[in-house]
């Protein structure tokens, strides 16, 4: 009937609307920290889109000197204020189409630019936090100047030293009139985050209401060093060579061989000298499959990371479940996402249970997750911003390692594979075989 809606667990999403406003220099990780807002969001179910003013500015400048960043450049200056304009008015229709939280990623860095920003959006009904990453450490500066000069579209194809020459100008030009929120007192009325030196020092300032503090909170456990996470499945198991899912089986040789061989793959993608926590499942098979990794990676059970929980199909093959639960069997290919097995979990309650896990993650160095298909997907889906529809299909074959870096304009994937055989769970949809193709991985 009647009443709010909610997103699915529990955030009522019914005429809210908030715009988070990105404040700060130049390679101060703003789009890094706009991109993983709007993935934690819309991994939630929260309706979010990120607009980018330097995507509109390179509409009509596409690859700039630092000259046009320049606080005496009239014209570029006439240019960055057009750019902001298109951003915000593509934003406010997308809130009218039923957007919750839209970012804006850009400087902002006058208190005049923010005060326009703030009337222009506020009086369409819309509630404004500014979110502003300062920071003055060096060595982080200088990694997120690397990080864009090789990623970011306004430098594709050329010189990365010149390019970053470039870039440095560029951030002095901002410096001349960049202005930290309430600096001077004069903006105690604004609702702002304020993140100092990745998180050494977090400033809050009128937070109001449910969703607000679950966008800072995230954000507050949020950091921009370098780093990366592993994923890896456990060994193939004797459950997978019967073609049945769920269950807490041990692994067979060859994934008692994958278990072997994992500790070569890690060593070949994180070194011989960077420190890495593994997080498994409380399964046996990760269990297992974790055993042989060096001594000092200190090692961790969770059990929000066990598989998803298939109720009365736990063990079955995917034939059992057709001929007893046909019905069940054909609703959930038409929304393997919603779907919820009797007794058991959807995809939707495993995202819900790794939330912590994503929080965790987010405050943490280097980790390797040694988990199961259905959990790998969701932690996957969250990193490369796969739709609720894509996630559950997303290819996870056994016996291989992938490496997901995070980066200020996306994120990046490396796959090492044991080359150890495995059965393949691959199941398409309206399929009961587990074995039809070698090379995708499906299943639960």
């Amino acid at each position: 009937m009647g009443g709010p809606k909610t997103n699915g667990i529990g955030v009522q999403v019914e005429d809210t609307k908030i715009c988070v406003v990105m404040v700060g220099l130049p390679a101060r990780g703003k789009s890094y920290i706009a991109q993983k807002a709007q993935r934690y969001l819309k991994w939630l179910s929260i309706p979010a889109a990120t607009f980018n003013v330097g995507n509109y500015r390179r509409n009509d400048s596409p690859h700039p000197s630092a000259d046009f960043f320049d606080t005496n450049n009239a014209e570029g200056e006439r240019k960055r204020r057009a750019a902001a304009a298109a951003a915000i008015a593509d934003m406010l229709k997308w809130f009218k189409s039923g957007g919750v939280v839209g970012i804006l990623d850009a400087t902002n860095s006058t208190k005049e630019r923010r005060k326009w920003v703030l009337d222009t959006v506020t009086k369409e009904g819309v509630e404004v936090i500014f979110v502003e990453s300062k920071c003055d450490d060096e060595e982080l500066i200088m990694a997120n100047i690397r990080d864009v000069k090789t990623t970011s579209p306004d430098y594709q194809g050329q010189d990365p030293e010149k390019a970053a020459l470039d870039f440095r100008t560029r951030i002095r030009n901002y410096e001349k009139v960049y202005r930290t929120i309430n600096a001077d007192g004069d903006e105690d009325d604004l609702t702002y985050l304020k993140i100092m030196n990745v998180g050494k020092q977090v400033i809050i300032n009128r937070i109001r209401d449910y969703l607000q503090s679950r966008i800072v909170y995230y954000l507050m456990n949020l950091h921009i060093r370098p780093r990366s996470v592993w994923l890896s499945r456990h060994g193939e198991s004797m459950l997978n060579l019967e073609g049945r899912i769920g269950g807490d089986a041990g692994l067979s040789l060859r994934g008692q061989e994958y278990a072997r061989k994992l500790p070569e793959l890690v060593l070949e993608s994180v070194g011989s000298d960077r420190p890495l926590t593994v997080w498994t499942s409380t399964l046996k098979r990760t269990i297992a499959t974790a055993r042989h990794l060096p001594a000092h990676y200190n090692q961790l059970q969770w059990k929000a990371l066990d598989e998803l929980d298939a109720g009365v199909c736990d063990g079955m093959t995917y034939q059992e479940i057709a001929d007893m639960y046909p019905e069940d069997f054909q609703a959930r290919d038409e929304d393997k996402y919603n779907y919820r097995y009797r007794g058991g979990e959807s995809y939707r309650d495993v995202v819900i249970r790794l939330e912590p896990i994503i929080m965790e993650l987010e405050r943490s160095e280097d980790i390797l997750i040694i988990s199961h298909q259905a959990v790998i997907r969701c932690i996957y889906a969250y990193f490369m911003q796969k739709t609720q529809e894509e996630s559950p299909w997303v290819p996870v074959p056994l016996h291989t390692l992938m490496k997901l870096t995070p980066r200020a304009y996306g994120t990046e994937v490396q796959t090492y594979k044991a080359n150890i055989k495995a059965v393949s769970t691959w199941r398409g949809k309206g399929s009961t075989a587990k074995h039809e193709d070698p090379s995708p991985d499906g299943g639960v």
